[in-house]
Order: C-alpha cells, then sequence, then structure tokens
C-alpha cells in the first residue's frame, strides 16, 4: 500500500510510504527534516565527504511525492536545511528545483532547531502554524493535542517472515503524530528509546515507510512497564 490511511483529530489523513503526510481534504502536503546540505556541512567540518547525491535524491522524492498528491499547500516542518548557511552551498540546479517546486502553492517554512527557515525563499517563515485544529511545529511538545512535528527522525524495527527490517518510521496516537526524516542521509532514533516512549501514548503505531507503509503497533522498550 502506498499510504496508510488513518482518523486524527476528526480528520482523515494519510500517512505516505515516502515520508510525508498528506491532508486530502485541505490538499496539505507536511516533510520533516530534509536537512539539505548536511553532505557539505559534514565536509566542512572534516568528516569524511558523502556521495554529492544528496539534495538531488531528496528533492527528486519530493518532487514526486507533490506530483502524485497535487498538494496546493506544503509545511516543511523545520531542519529543512542542515544549518542556516546550507542553502548558500546548494548546486544552483538544487535551489532553482525547490523554487520550481514552490510555484503556484503556499509554502510554510517550520523553524527548526538546525535552520531558522530559509528566509531567502519565498513562503511563510514561522514558528508553528494552528490549521483547523490542527498544530504543526518542529519539536513535540508533551503537554500539546493534535499536534504534527519532527525532529527526531523516528525508526522502528519489525520482523516478518521474510526476516527483519528496520526503517524510517511514522510515530501517532490520539495526541500527536511524529514524522519520519524525509532527507536522504539522515540518520534515526529507534522508536524503543525513552525520549519516543514518552512522548508516545497507549495504542500508539509506527507506520514504516519504504515501498510500502505498514503500519503495526508501536514497539516499546523491553524493560517498559
Amino acid at each position: 500500500m502506498t499510504h496508510h490511511v488513518f482518523e486524527f483529530h476528526g480528520e482523515t489523513l494519510q500517512a505516505l510510504a515516502a515520508g510525508a503526510l498528506y491532508w486530502p481534504a485541505r490538499r496539505v502536503l507536511a516533510v520533516a527534516d530534509l536537512h539539505l546540505g548536511k553532505g557539505l556541512r559534514g565536509v566542512r567540518r572534516g568528516a569524511a565527504a558523502l556521495p554529492p547525491y544528496e539534495a538531488a535524491e531528496t528533492l527528486a522524492r519530493l518532487d514526486a511525492v507533490l506530483a502524485l498528491t497535487a498538494a496546493a499547500q506544503v509545511i516543511c516542518l523545520g531542519d529543512t536545511f542542515d544549518a542556516p548557511d546550507s542553502l548558500g552551498f546548494l548546486p544552483e540546479d538544487a535551489r532553482l528545483w525547490l523554487i520550481r517546486m514552490q510555484a503556484g502553492r503556499d509554502w510554510v517554512w517550520i523553524t527548526g532547531n538546525h535552520d531558522p527557515g530559509p528566509v531567502e525563499l519565498p513562503g511563510a517563515h514561522l514558528d508553528h502554524l494552528r490549521l483547523a485544529g490542527l498544530t504543526f511545529r518542529h519539536i513535540a511538545e508533551p503537554a500539546e493535542t493534535g499536534e504534527i512535528s519532527g525532529h527526531y527522525h523516528p525508526k522502528a524495527r519489525l520482523v516478518t517472515r521474510a526476516g527483519a527490517v528496520r526503517r524510517a518510521c511514522f510515530l501517532i496516537d490520539a495526541d500527536r503524530i511524529i514524522l519520519p526524516a524525509f532527507g536522504a542521509y539522515t540518520g534515526g532514533l529507534d522508536c524503543t528509546d525513552p525520549t519516543l516512549d514518552r512522548l508516545m501514548g497507549a495504542g500508539a503505531r509506527a507506520v514504516l515507510t519504504g515501498p510500502r507503509a505498514v503500519p503495526f503497533p508501536m514497539p516499546r522498550p523491553a524493560s517498559r512497564g
């Protein structure tokens, strides 16, 4: 299945296998943690060079999701860029590609902990956005409800008859949704980590990304309880 459909605070949402969240009734697409420029930032700090395809791979995936959904509004949930100056280090063709994707769409940049929002690009630059009872922000706040965020890059492990797989995932409970990192070459935090375990309530689900969107009960730490 290319997406997992679920109800959240009275709205029907889709967790797409590609790692984006789509709200069909409002034609809203949300993505988190693209971390564009991550490879270049690492090189500047003395790390080994990553393959030079990071931005192109991430933008190609975003372009494909926009074509699939025909989204009218895009909300980037922070850390779109890996550092405040990363936009200046992107190849020119990647920067123009991003601007072309913005054309004709309402685009919202949410401030992340890695970037203050790419103020050189068109669009609204906000700390958070409230839309029809839902709140979009970068980092989850424990007391919030109806919240959609990113930041943690959640991953989960699922054992199947074909073997175990570990992939980026959505985390969903009655109060919040945490999106996977959308960017190429981003790391992740296992959903059994105490930080995520404390954030997510009883009955939380994980939805694996990849070839298919696969929902299953969110794994919990072995020592829980």
